[in-house]
């Protein structure tokens, strides 16, 4: 494989902007938690559970992003005269589902918190938290929309911008609000949720700026889109928004199962997800620039082109994901040790993390290709693959080995390392029978 192929690089130009912004959101993570941590581990609880909630509200208005990215991929491919129709029908979308939720989400925030925790004193906090954080979801929706739009146009590096903006912004105003420095209020933890949601209306500012310098010749809110649109829209945003928060339950239902084994499997399994969510960006990012050329391919009638986009990225992947995950091959517990102090904790999850090393490259297929094929409007069979093995296959047999069986994380994490496998595999069985392009070739014709 030649690394610096045309077609290779251009998929790496695409991806690499993508890859950095989601690199920056995991160091804000980090550095959140360092502000809030501060505070005591109630705060920190408080925070957690509220994000965690706040995340799960998110998930219900993602599939905006991945629609409009893909249809907006596909008027670039056929040199439409008025490109930003799905953005204006993903912006219509966003603030008619988004505000009501944030509404009822706002109202019913004690009960939804309550379903995570009972202890009095962090679910009081998490609420408070929660309010700050989910009035931005309007603005998280539109967001959404805008950065799909350009990515969809390939334009990727706007994205990296406008979020290195957004996250130096929140680093500051949480800062401030939590301490109460610079003459703004203290208001401890909240002040994390109230400098977030501050930066998200910026970052929407932001995006608006450019959209309507660089778009608005492009119909951006100014040709209003057809019911057929809408209709698109919906029907791709839905299977993936779906597909996003039944993917997050069942993160949850995995900490379950670990906080029936012991403590200890709870906090190392912690350690591993958290490694692997932040060492798979490169295939993420991979995949984000796939659905804009597989899109982008399609809109021009280019079918074979588009198969080959999704294999090029899928190659880079591969290797950039097996250079990552060589460390933890080779140095588990060095690693370990870093996030660890107890030598007891580190012996435990020495296997796993080779496990979840050897995961990340196995996942590569399932991480590319699910993206890829979003870029040829098969949302849906993204959505049933997925949760059909996660739910079906992943979590039963989980359970059965892990915790009825008594083989612990291990145990888990072995049976991770098979779901992935498969997982992959069923992603590349599907990319290549390229029955997504023959259902695009009915979506047109009908």
């Amino acid at each position: 494989m030649t690394l610096f192929a045309p077609r290779r690089l251009k998929v790496m130009r695409l991806a690499l902007p993508v890859m950095l912004g989601m690199l920056s959101q995991s160091v804000l993570n980090l550095i959140d938690a360092a502000l809030v941590g501060s505070l005591g581990e109630v705060a920190l609880a408080g925070v957690g559970v509220g994000g965690y909630t706040m995340f799960m509200m998110t998930a219900l208005v993602f599939g905006l992003s991945s629609a409009v990215q893909s249809q907006t991929a596909r008027q670039l491919g056929a040199d439409a005269t008025a490109p930003a129709g799905p953005l204006n029908a993903g912006l219509v979308l966003a603030v008619a589902f988004a505000l009501p939720l944030t509404l009822l989400a706002w109202w019913q925030a004690p009960r939804l918190i309550g379903l995570i925790t009972q202890t009095p004193d962090v679910r009081a906090l998490a609420v408070t938290y929660f309010r700050w954080r989910v009035v931005a979801l309007v603005a998280v929706a539109m967001t959404l929309c805008l950065r799909g739009y350009w990515n969809g146009r390939q334009q990727t590096g706007m994205y990296l911008r406008i979020i290195l903006c957004v996250h130096t912004f929140n680093v500051l105003a949480s800062l401030g609000l939590i301490f109460g420095l610079a003459g703004l209020p203290k208001m401890g933890a909240a002040g994390a949720g109230a400098g977030t949601a501050l930066s998200l209306f910026l970052g929407l500012a932001l995006w608006l700026a450019v959209s309507l310098k660089g778009a608005r010749g492009r119909g951006f809110l100014i040709r209003r889109p057809s019911a057929y649109v809408f209709r698109r829209l919906g029907a791709l945003a839905l299977p993936h928004s779906l597909q996003q928060l039944w993917f997050a339950a069942g993160y949850a239902v995995l900490f379950w199962m670990l906080s029936q084994i012991d403590t200890q499997s709870v906090a190392v399994g912690h350690v591993l997800i958290n490694l692997s969510l932040l060492l798979v960006l490169p295939g993420v990012g991979l995949g984000v620039a796939a659905m804009s050329l597989v899109g982008e391919a399609l809109g021009r009638d280019a079918y074979r082109d588009a198969h080959r986009w999704g294999l090029d990225a899928l190659r880079l992947a591969w290797l950039l994901l097996a250079t990552l995950a060589l460390p933890m091959l080779v140095f588990p517990r060095p690693i370990l040790g870093l996030f660890l102090a107890d030598e007891a904790l580190v012996e435990l999850g020495t296997l796993p993390l080779r496990l979840t090393g050897a995961m990340m490259v196995l996942d590569a297929a399932a991480l590319v290709l699910a993206q890829a094929l979003m870029g040829a409007g098969a949302q849906r069979t993204v959505m049933t693959l997925t949760l059909g093995m996660q739910w079906l296959v992943f979590l039963p047999v989980a359970w059965w080995v892990g915790v009825a069986g008594g083989y612990g994380l291990l145990g888990i994490w072995l049976v991770q390392l098979g779901y992935r496998a498969l997982n992959s595999l069923g992603f590349l069985w599907v990319w290549q029978r390229r029955r997504w392009a023959l259902r695009d070739v009915s979506a047109r014709s009908g």
